[in-house]
């Protein structure tokens, strides 16, 4: 979290910006669950005694009067994490995870919504959560309109023993059988550590490109959500994971060759060849550039195998990853659109596995995976339109006479994506660490998102620029101007009402 001198600059910076300040200070007056609890359906998963009641709350309120309920619970003493577990739990309980996408959005951006939660002042924590809480009303109406659909119990008679849960989750997840997986991923979540569970999903969610990505953003989402409201919540969350992760079409998988699957099974061997010391090396400018190259116009198998040559020459991780960061957001210089979003959002929860697990094999796979899901994505979008032949590699600075201002980059972002890419990336070179760039663009997409997407592009973005080498921070960032909201974009109606709910 920023500072308040950080914080004073910015609002020095931009008079939007104060206004946008302004407009949430309503926020910082905030400070026990009922315990009324009616029948549950005996068909549908029913979560502990302590959560239960908070998580019937946020089903069975109406939408229009969620956000009053919410804040006078919340004067009561409901706790930021109590709320957090509660809507993660609704989420899988009532919303299908397939496709993994569209409607379940409402469960993928709980993570984002909170990576923007911490990531700002403490006055305005809230402001995320009351979103995400609204947008899941939205979802969950849209699910009803289609079918019915809710989480079952476990099947309790058919759970392995404890000491053959892991072997038995593998096997169904290999294999592709939902109902076996179902009570294997129960059991392991009864018996096994969240560190094993997490080196698990982690390879199942990078195995195939199917769902722009999704499978292996939930992953990395439900890790990171568990791990801040407890891991007594997990059973049903990994449960709806490993059924979206095995969400496929036109036969098991297992026994086919379908693009989607072919880069795990090549990289592999490719895997196993790398060196020794793959993990260490140097890094190299040139070599990120090299892969770059490689990713503009190269097919997945040959993305990988550059990967596999640079590590083979002694470059160290990171030259890989600015490389993979970097080609990732230059999809959407090429064509702003959802798919080059998701490459974005992809390259986040692949790293976030990388530098999380511990298993080496499976640290391998999920770099390659990352080099070949960026031409896949390309390909992706060649059904949505002309892809430019735009290289953020040359991106040019916009010279100025004075250093760029946060204000002027946010109001160009609203008319004009190029300029302000640009101008972003001058503003870079004089401000490595963009920080009083990066709150204020946080502080529209509270004003102005209006997108599960929105949160989603900003806290992977607003995360992975601090993680690239600082010779490529600028670009990758400049890419951000692309989808992130501009200071002039119309304001959403979602601060509106929560103040008034929280004024109430």
């Amino acid at each position: 979290m920023s500072g308040h001198a950080n914080r004073r600059r910015f609002m020095a910076a931009t008079a939007g910006g104060l206004a946008a300040v302004s407009a949430l200070n309503f926020l910082g007056s905030l400070p026990a669950v009922s315990a009324a609890e009616a029948r549950l359906d005996p068909d549908r998963v029913r979560f502990s005694d302590e959560i239960e009641p908070l998580v019937r709350v946020v089903e069975e309120t109406p939408r229009e009067k969620l956000l009053e309920e919410i804040a006078a619970r919340i004067r009561r003493g409901l706790s930021y994490r109590e709320l957090l577990a509660a809507l993660l739990l609704a989420g899988v309980r009532n919303i299908e995870p397939r496709p993994v996408g569209f409607k379940f959005h409402s469960v993928l951006v709980i993570n984002s919504a909170h990576l923007a939660s911490l990531a700002s002042p403490d006055e305005q924590r809230w402001l995320p959560i009351f979103w995400a809480l609204d947008y899941f009303k939205k979802t969950q109406a849209e699910q009803l309109s289609q079918h019915r659909w809710s989480l079952p119990p476990v099947r309790e008679s058919a759970l392995p023993r404890a000491g053959r849960a892991r072997a038995a989750f593998v096997e169904a997840m290999d294999n592709w059988d939902e109902s076996a997986a179902d009570v294997a991923v129960a059991a392991l979540a009864r018996t096994a550590g969240e560190q094993e569970i997490f080196e698990l999903f982690a390879r199942f969610g990078a195995r195939d490109f199917r769902s722009i990505g999704h499978k292996a953003i939930y992953v990395a989402n439900s890790r990171r959500t568990l791990d801040c409201i407890g891991w007594q919540y997990a059973e049903p969350v990994l449960r709806s994971l490993a059924y979206a992760l095995l969400a496929h079409e036109n036969g098991n998988p297992r026994d086919g060759d379908a693009p989607a699957d072919r880069s795990w099974r090549v990289n592999l061997p490719r895997a196993a060849a790398m060196p020794i010391d793959w993990s260490s090396g140097k890094s190299d400018s040139a070599a990120t550039g090299e892969l770059l190259a490689t990713l503009h116009t190269g097919t997945p198998d040959e993305a990988a195998a550059k990967v596999v040559a640079l590590s083979a020459a002694g470059m160290s991780p990171q030259t890989i990853w600015d490389g993979l960061f970097v080609g990732a957001g230059e999809l959407l210089l090429r064509q702003r659109g959802i798919v080059a979003l998701h490459a974005v959002t992809t390259a986040n929860a692949l790293h976030y596995a990388f530098v999380t697990c511990g298993d080496d094999q499976t640290r391998r796979m999920l770099m390659l995976q990352a080099a070949s899901f960026v031409p896949h994505f390309r390909d992706a979008m060649q059904s949505r339109g002309k892809i430019a032949d735009v290289e953020l590699a040359k991106l040019e600075p916009l010279p100025s006479a004075g250093e760029h201002t946060v204000a002027e980059i946010l109001a160009d972002i609203s008319r004009d994506r190029l300029t302000a890419a640009r101008k972003l990336l001058s503003y870079c070179r004089s401000n490595p660490a963009a920080g009083d760039f990066a709150e204020a663009a946080r502080v529209l997409i509270f004003t102005k998102g209006n997108d599960a997407h929105d949160y989603k592009f900003s806290s992977a973005a607003f995360e992975d620029y601090l993680r690239v080498s600082p010779a490529w921070r600028g670009r990758y960032l400049a890419a951000s101007a692309y989808w992130l909201r501009g200071s002039r974009d119309a304001d959403n109606k979602l601060v509106a009402r929560t103040r008034a709910a929280l004024d109430g």
